[in-house]
């Protein structure tokens, strides 16, 4: 019997919140119809700028680290002050409780604070591994030293890591690095998830492929994964059948833009040009686009801007998403374009039932 998916309930490991600030302390709830305590929280001011704040159970509350910066972290006592069995609390802070700003906040399913693991050279003082959502968070300090790795705790190859530094504030060591497998010769290159740029060629990850047990960090890179010995927060995802996929697509540059299958109708999406730069960090979700007349409602990972309307991505299908514009941004034609996906629905789940699209 085929399995189609291990996951039939997405939102027992993602879920998107929509809320308004009120200017004070609250405590929000999840919507699902499952509880789920979150271990990476991403927020986002749709209102007006500001920028992306990202929390994780293995740091722990109030410590804040900036998605379009290259910021050190920062530690906000008014900030995220709790990871609840069925949600998140809040502080007063005005990046995250601003009154009558509208929020989204992008939550993700680990395993709690973790555990140290010495699957690799260096040892991470914390992994918080999900091995059935494919998720994990690594959190180690650097060294300095060439040909290095640590243990990701998911017990299958990663397919996507998102790192940032969270001492440096040295110019060459302080961007958020990102490895994707799908771009050519993964291993030896590299995207900054704050800027536009374009992937490039780097030794960040040892010009090595990543196993089921370990990532490898740079030798001779700008050693933003291992710089002296400075703190490192890693986020590692691997593709889970009817729940995450981390694939690319190439451009046509018209409206009738390429469909990507994932085997999934999608929750989540975030799109970036990687084979040239000036495209941001394209973040649509259906909590924000709730309609089925596709998703047009966005957010830069890059910039600190508010929710714009543009960018036409369906994703109100039952097993990926379909592009819908010719802008650059989404559909240069002949460009490559890296994406992550969440699910909303499996296309089937693991009794052979199909989802239908919304």
């Amino acid at each position: 019997m085929a399995v189609y998916t291990a996951i039939d309930d997405p939102e027992l490991y993602f879920q998107t919140k929509l809320y308004t600030g009120t200017g004070s302390a609250a405590s929000i709830t999840l919507d699902g119809d499952e509880d789920m305590q979150p271990d990476l929280v991403w927020f986002k001011k749709r209102s007006s700028t500001e920028s992306h704040y990202v929390y994780d159970a293995v740091r722990g509350v109030t410590k804040e680290i900036y998605a379009n910066s290259t910021a050190a972290e920062d530690t906000d006592a008014n900030s995220l002050t709790g990871f609840n069995s069925d949600g998140f609390s809040i502080g007063n802070a005005n990046q995250l409780s601003e009154n009558t700003e509208t929020m989204v906040a992008w939550c993700w399913k680990a395993n709690g604070s973790g555990s140290a693991n010495e699957d690799g050279t260096l040892n991470t003082s914390a992994t918080s591994a999900n091995t059935t959502a494919g998720f994990s968070i690594v959190s180690y300090t650097s060294n300095g030293s060439s040909s290095q790795t640590v243990g990701h705790g998911l017990g299958a190859v990663p397919h996507m890591i998102i790192s940032k530094n969270r001492d440096s504030s040295s110019s060459s060591y302080n961007y958020w690095t990102v490895y994707h497998h799908s771009n050519a010769t993964a291993n030896d290159k590299k995207l900054k998830l704050n800027t536009t740029d374009a992937a490039s060629t780097t030794n960040e990850w040892g010009d090595t492929d990543p196993t089921s047990t370990v990532y490898s960090l740079h030798t001779s890179g700008d050693g933003t994964t291992n710089h002296s010995s400075d703190k490192i927060i890693s986020y590692v995802f691997t593709s889970k059948q009817g729940f995450s996929k981390f694939g690319s697509y190439t451009g046509n540059g018209n409206a009738d833009g390429p469909f990507v299958y994932t085997g999934f109708r999608p929750a989540w999406v975030m799109i970036k040009k990687s084979s040239a730069s000036g495209a941001g960090w394209m973040i649509f979700d259906t909590k924000r686009n709730p309609s089925n007349e596709g998703a047009t409602l966005r957010l830069p990972a890059q910039a600190n801007s508010s929710e714009s309307t543009d960018h036409i991505l369906d994703n109100s299908l039952s097993n990926g998403f379909k592009i819908r514009d010719s802008d650059d941004t989404l559909n240069t034609s002949g460009a490559t374009f890296i994406y992550m996906a969440f699910a909303e629905a499996p296309f089937v789940n693991s009794k052979g039932v199909p989802c239908n699209a919304r």
